[in-house]
This record gives C-alpha cells, sequence and structure tokens, in this order.
C-alpha cells in the first residue's frame, strides 16, 4: 500500500517536504531556536511552488500550518515570522498554478522558454550568402527582452534569398507572444509560394485565423545572389532604402501597400513593389518603426535622420556598424519600442 501511495514523484517529494516542515518546527521547540528558526519553514513551501501539483502544495500548507500552530503555542514563532510564511505561501500557490497551465512542474517551464528564446534568434539568422555578399540582422525587443514583436524569416536556395521583416503591433513580451504564433507560419510560406504572392499569402493567413490582436506590417524582399537584382514588397511598413555606391547616397524605395489582415485579398488591393539591382558597393536596408518613430515627431523626420546615421556605415563598414546604427538611432528617438534592422551589401 505504502508503495502506490509513493509511486509518483509528486507524492515522495511532498512527503519528504512535509517531514522537513515538521522537523524544523519541532527542533525550533526542542533544540535551538538559533539553529531552527520556525523562519526557515519558508524553504520548503518556496521549494514546494516550484516542484508540487497544486493539489500537494495545499496538503503542504495545512501541515506547515499546524507545525506554525505548535511553534506559536510553544513561544517560538511571533507575527512577524507567521505574517512572513503566510506571503510565501500565497505567492508559492500564485506560482503553482501558473505552472499548472503550462501542464509542467520544477524548472522545465523556464527551460522551455529558453530553448524557444535560443531557437528565434537562430531563425533570426539568414542563410550563408555566396561570395561577394554579406548580411546583418539586428533583432532588439523593448526593455531588453527575450521576445519581441519584430521578427525575420529567411528562406534560399543557393540562387536566391528571400526575407521577411515582420512588426507585430505593440512591444516586448506582450507582442512577442503574437510573434511566435506568425513566425512559424510565415516562415514556412518562404519558397513554398512564388514571391509575388507571399504577402498576398500571408494575408490569407491572418484572415483565415480571424486575427484581431492588432495589425501586422511586413517587407520581402528578394534578392537574385547571381544578378543582384530584386524585388520589395511592403505591407504597411516603412519603406526600405538602397544604398547606390555610384552616386554615394542612400534613397528611399517606393514599395508601398496596406497592412496584412485588413482585406480579404491582398492582390485586389493596389500596391507599389520595387524592383531594382544590387552592384557592387551597392546595400539594401529594411528596418521597423522602433528606429524611425518618436513620440511627437513625423516619421519621414525619424528616416531622414536613418539615412544620415546610416551614411557612416560607408566609411565604418556595413557589418561593423549595424549595430552601432541601431544603438545611436534607438537613443535618438527614445524608443522603448522593438526595434530590427537587417542589412544586405554586395562587396
Amino acid at each position: 500500500m505504502l508503495s502506490r501511495q509513493f509511486i509518483t514523484r509528486n507524492r515522495r517529494l511532498a512527503f519528504a517536504l512535509a517531514l522537513a516542515i515538521v522537523a524544523i518546527g519541532v527542533a525550533a521547540v526542542h533544540l535551538s531556536r538559533e539553529w531552527f528558526s520556525p523562519g526557515v519553514i519558508i524553504l520548503p513551501i518556496l521549494a514546494g511552488g516550484m516542484l508540487l501539483w497544486v493539489r500537494a502544495l495545499r496538503v503542504l500548507f495545512v501541515i506547515a500550518a499546524a507545525t506554525i500552530a505548535y511553534d506559536i503555542t510553544s513561544h517560538r514563532a511571533g507575527p512577524g515570522i507567521v505574517a512572513t510564511i503566510v506571503v510565501t505561501a500565497l505567492f508559492a500557490d500564485v506560482l503553482a498554478r501558473t505552472r499548472a497551465k503550462l501542464g509542467l512542474q520544477g524548472l522545465r517551464g523556464d527551460q522551455m522558454l529558453i530553448e524557444l528564446r535560443d531557437r528565434i534568434r537562430e531563425q533570426g539568422k539568414l542563410p550563408p550568402l555566396s561570395e561577394g555578399w554579406g548580411s546583418d540582422v539586428i533583432l532588439r525587443p523593448a526593455g531588453g527582452a527575450s521576445f519581441g514583436g519584430d521578427f525575420v524569416v529567411s528562406y534560399s536556395d543557393g540562387k536566391t534569398v528571400e526575407v521577411a521583416l515582420v512588426d507585430v503591433s505593440g512591444k516586448g513580451i506582450d507582442a512577442g507572444t503574437r510573434a511566435l504564433l506568425l513566425s512559424g507560419a510565415l516562415g514556412g510560406l518562404l519558397g513554398s509560394v512564388p514571391r509575388t504572392d507571399f504577402l498576398a499569402a500571408a494575408n490569407a493567413y491572418l484572415r483565415r485565423g480571424r486575427w484581431n490582436e492588432g495589425f501586422v506590417t511586413a517587407v520581402h524582399l528578394s534578392l537574385d545572389l547571381t544578378s543582384g537584382e530584386y524585388v520589395v514588397s511592403s505591407a504597411g511598413h516603412p519603406p526600405a532604402v538602397h544604398y547606390d555606391a555610384a552616386s554615394g547616397r542612400w534613397r528611399i524605395t517606393q514599395a508601398r501597400g496596406i497592412v496584412l489582415g485588413v482585406v480579404p485579398d491582398l492582390q485586389a488591393v493596389p500596391t507599389n513593389s520595387e524592383e531594382g539591382v544590387l552592384r557592387r558597393g551597392d546595400a539594401l536596408m529594411l528596418y521597423t518603426d522602433g528606429l524611425v518613430e518618436a513620440p511627437g515627431r513625423d516619421i519621414d523626420a525619424g528616416i531622414d535622420k536613418l539615412l544620415g546615421e546610416a551614411q557612416r556605415l560607408v566609411t565604418k563598414g556595413f557589418q561593423a556598424g549595424a549595430a552601432d546604427l541601431v544603438t545611436t538611432l534607438q537613443r535618438d528617438v527614445g524608443s522603448s519600442d522593438d526595434c530590427a534592422l537587417v542589412l544586405l551589401w554586395r562587396s
């Protein structure tokens, strides 16, 4: 019968923590309060909040309450210690209920988030490009969080590379949960649908899922690694910019379009894509509004600031200066929004 009662790890752990609580409470009365203070009961309670299911944790609370009552009657526990233990128990209960919603106990839930973060960062890296091409991706979620509403998906077959930079409304972790849902879906569309249909397919996906949690903007780039020919399409996203080495200046591309998820059929709405060629020394930059939008300032002024700062990339080197460019622009706009930048160049 004992074997059946302690067949699960949860029950064995709950029993061990209960014994620890009782031992601490009894030792505080009969041995030494300096070495076995009733406040030490906090440690098994916290361990229970992290490792036990809710039902077992609340049984542990009952045992802890009985133990503390014994210490109180023996004049070993005062109101301060009791209040601290009660607050700790409430915190442990919230922690256990939150983990129970995920169906995970212990530190496995945190480990899953870490693995998910690493996968997202890996997904944001562009595939290796052929000789003569370079790229850099900078993703900085708001508030230093690991997840944000800006993400990058890419695909390459060795001859052509496709890149989509997507901005989900909101910032930080709140937007990050929605971005997680979209990143896998849009990453699967790249290379699976014709490049001219990518944004339309993404819009159809959002409409089919009845997306009603804010808007989504995106810019899509298709680049031929042999000829340097490219096509940029936009869905309500800030315009991409092209550095022309011949003139030594950055210029704004004219790709324009409506945000994703608003209209039933994106192909039925007039949009402008831009075709061009990246020659040796040229570069193309995609970015999100977190780099150019500031409260009380027109976005065009922010884009002008971006172009001015981007001019320094030419002398510092595209790869060496990309991170500094993002840092400078974030400081300029005082942005607490997610920021992302994708830079591709031909050497």
